[in-house]
């Protein structure tokens, strides 16, 4: 019998292993490494576990760790924790303006896990609730928003836009009249039946606060538009879900050139 082999290749050094990866991953890697020096989340382990997936470009990375952070759009005990990645990632101005955008969107999707599935689902429990882990999820995200808002001035027009939808679901009262100047300029750049205008005119009906408003709002959307759901729900867990429906769309025609201007 052959028992010759050849010797083993060495090990490939720690440092290169973590550097390895798409370019997005080394960057988030860099970025929370600074800006979160001490304990950072078990979230984290996939921005700096030596072994990279080898399948892995920056669009495929993305979603990876987004799942890791809000998998499948449910809450885990440990979901909570991982949010801060996403606050410092869309805090930091080394990252791009999509995958920006990208994060304060996956926080707002975080923060109304609840809402929207119960919409969704209604009259039925939603399958997949954990009530203590989405209350944590929604008040981490509330620790987080003030933060993220007051970024507003030096932000582009798409993360903006994103932050617009977390100051309605986390509304104040120095926050909600902010946002008719704020959005002015959208809603002159965009007219109503584009996705831009729609949104940030829903936006600005949520802001007001007055329930037959967002209620008639929501039916003339959803009718129109997007994904309806039963009337019977709680307006507000409807205005959620529509809401979260439009910020999907508008990232998605982010993609078009010219989407903002």
């Amino acid at each position: 019998m052959d028992t010759y082999a050849e010797p083993a290749a060495p090990e490939r050094p720690r440092h290169d292993a973590i550097a390895s990866g798409p370019p997005i991953r080394i960057l988030f890697r860099d970025v929370v490494a600074k800006r979160l020096p001490g304990g950072r989340p078990p979230r984290a382990a996939m921005l700096f576990d030596a072994e990279a997936d080898p399948s892995w470009d920056d669009r495929s990375f993305f979603a990876d760790f987004s799942h890791e952070i809000l998998h499948q759009d449910t809450c885990q005990p440990d979901t909570a924790e991982g949010l801060v990645l996403l606050a410092v990632l869309a805090g930091d101005d080394r990252v791009p303006a999509r995958h920006r955008f990208q994060c304060v969107q996956l926080l707002l999707k975080a923060a109304t896990v609840a809402e929207r599935h119960l919409a969704d689902s209604w009259p039925a429990t939603p399958r997949h609730a954990a009530p203590d882990s989405e209350s944590r999820a929604r008040d981490a995200v509330g620790a987080l928003t003030p933060d993220l808002l007051s970024r507003w001035s030096a932000e582009c027009p798409a993360v903006r836009l994103a932050l617009a939808g977390l100051a309605v679901v986390f509304p104040t009262d120095r926050t909600l009249p902010a946002l008719t100047p704020r959005l002015g300029t959208f809603t002159h750049q965009h007219p109503r039946g584009t996705d831009i205008g729609d949104y940030v005119r829903f936006v600005l009906v949520l802001a007001a606060r007055d329930e037959a408003r967002i209620l008639t709002a929501t039916e003339q959307l959803t009718d129109a538009h997007w994904t309806g759901t039963a009337r019977g729900a709680p307006t507000r867990a409807r205005a959620l879900h529509l809401l979260a429906q439009m910020l999907t769309g508008i990232g998605t025609g982010l993609d078009r050139p010219h989407a903002l201007r």
